[in-house]
């Protein structure tokens, strides 16, 4: 089922011919063409993959494919949304591949996993990957097509024992957990063995270089666009926030030797060019990126760019912004109390806030998004009259400018320091007052849905466990209610969604990534969870 999809597509590299021995590998993305081909870590790796020569790679979506090897060695997603989970596993069965790591023999490929999920918390899929790979894709992908030739031929035990070995990649398989009780909390995660690493790190790439666009396609979510990621990971380390904690450090790409070359290859095949980072506006030398942008020969480029950091929102931003095409900023704000923010360590003032919106403004865009978050660990309803207060600021500080506030539920992520939290059950209401409260102010408020944010704390802090839970869900149809029919059909097999999702843990506890190590020992993620509490009086008790 090769389709015009692929035809639409030009490259920015260049395949390689792969040998007669390759490797014959399939690399899926678990959604549709149009979303996988947008996320800029699917086409690195798969351009990645491609200019192997030891490697035949063909491409698999949920909609279509490239021809596919009958008898694939590897298989590999990349997923970068949690609830995608269901089409890997539609993906398995289409391709004849037990659900199961367990239920596969020697027949049957390596099936391995990567991106943010996975690397996060890896551990509700455990069930359903041989291989994990924890970190980013520079180094670990052609460590493990290395690692693999060398086992090519043996059995999977001995592949599996043999990929173990390498930094950075994890096979669940290999790990034992056992539980207090069948439905209570993990009291010890051991390897099977001594050959096998009692931790596995995630892998960082350190280099200067960073990802851009490796293909440019009309079919695409963002159609046309060539995507440059100008930072990689935050410096801000705002205390719940994974895009900061789980990839820190803060990297960015070097102008000369990476940023300017890869524009200038990109707007040759397109006038669409996306910069791409947790924090865009904070790379040192962003003013002298603008300036490049805002040459005369680009003037038909239609610029779009990830969140900014709210105080770098200024007049010159904001008219080389509208001068591009673009209507819009976003800013992540996440409440308009000074005490939420000094609790998350977001360091930003209200008059900042207003202030990026005049810029924005007087720049001459039309419209600011902000973004905000309720359940936020020590909020109290008072927090969200100050929310309230805020945006009423804005619309009068800024009058005509359209503004948007979409709203989240704190989600407790692994690696962050308010891992140990659990999701507050006013949240929902929370959300409500807002929405009742800022409609009649012409203020269009977004909020995102309660109920699957509670699947994805489910999620967040699931531990291997949830992999029966997630595969009976599936069977049920996938609706917020399945999750609720597969819980009940699993009671005092598994421990309820109260443990999972709304829970306060203790910083005691063994968590279900504690043999997986992120960038920060948990010793310094304690620290900073002293650090926020001491603005609020919420200590985590004990769990007994």
């Amino acid at each position: 089922m090769t389709s015009s999809l692929f035809n639409a597509e030009r490259l920015l590299f260049t395949p390689a011919t792969p040998e007669t021995n390759a490797i014959p590998l399939i690399f899926a993305f678990p959604n549709e063409y149009t979303v996988g081909i947008t996320s800029l870590g699917y086409q690195v790796v798969w351009a990645t993959l491609a200019m192997r020569s030891d490697v035949q790679v063909s491409r698999l979506f949920t909609d279509t494919y490239e021809p596919l090897p009958r008898e694939p060695e590897i298989v590999g997603f990349s997923i970068s949304w949690e609830l995608d989970y269901v089409n890997i596993l539609n993906l398995l069965e289409s391709l004849q591949i037990p659900i199961r790591a367990s239920l596969r023999d020697d027949s049957h490929p390596i099936v391995f996993g990567g991106g943010p999920v996975l690397t996060a918390n890896p551990e509700p899929f455990a069930e359903f990957f041989d291989v994990i790979l924890l970190g980013d894709g520079e180094n670990l992908l052609g460590n493990l097509i290395e690692a693999y030739k060398e086992v090519r031929n043996a059995s999977r035990q001995t592949q599996l024992q043999a990929l173990a070995q390498v930094p950075g990649i994890y096979v669940p398989s290999l790990y034992v957990v056992e539980y207090e009780a069948v439905d209570g909390g993990i009291s010890s995660i051991k390897p099977i063995s001594l050959e096998v690493p009692p931790v596995v790190q995630k892998q960082t790439y350190r280099g200067n270089t960073l990802s851009a666009s490796t293909v440019v396609t009309e079919k695409a979510a963002w159609e046309n666009i060539f995507m440059v990621e100008v930072v990689r990971s935050c410096p801000e380390m705002c205390r719940f926030c994974m895009a900061s904690y789980l990839t820190l450090p803060f990297r960015t790409a070097s102008l000369a030797g990476s940023l300017i070359p890869a524009i200038e290859k990109g707007l040759q095949v397109t006038n669409r060019l996306g910069l791409l980072g947790a924090s865009v506006t904070q790379h040192p030398e962003f003013e002298t990126l603008l300036d490049y942008i805002s040459q005369p020969k680009y003037d038909d480029v239609r610029l779009s760019i990830a969140s900014v950091r709210t105080n770098t929102v200024t007049e010159q931003l904001a008219k080389t912004l509208a001068k591009r095409d673009t209507r819009s900023l976003t800013i992540a704000v996440e409440s308009g109390s000074e005490k939420v923010r000094q609790i998350i360590n977001k360091k930003l003032h209200n008059d900042e806030i207003i202030q990026a919106a005049i810029n924005a403004k007087a720049g001459g865009l039309t419209a600011l998004k902000l973004y905000g978050m309720v359940g936020l660990p020590g909020e109290t309803p008072e927090d969200l009259d100050a929310t309230v207060t805020m945006m009423r600021s804005i619309k009068k500080a800024a009058p005509g400018l359209r503004l948007t506030l979409g709203c989240s539920t704190f989600v407790p992520k692994a690696h962050t320091p308010f891992q140990w939290y659990g999701v507050n059950r006013q949240a929902e209401k929370r959300l409500q007052s807002l929405q009742k409260q800022l409609k009649p102010q012409g203020i269009d408020f977004r909020p995102e849905s309660y109920n699957w944010s509670i699947i994805q704390a489910l999620i967040s802090r699931g531990d291997r466990r949830i992999s029966q839970l997630l595969e009976l869900t599936r069977d049920f149809g996938d609706s917020l209610g399945s999750y609720k029919r597969a819980f009940k059909q699993l009671k005092g097999q598994i421990p309820d969604l109260e443990f999972y999702v709304h829970s306060d843990w203790s910083t005691e506890q063994v968590l279900p990534w504690s043999h997986l190590q992120g960038p920060l020992p948990q010793s310094t993620l304690l620290k900073h969870l002293a650090e926020a509490t001491s603005h609020f009086q919420k200590e985590l008790q004990p769990l007994n």
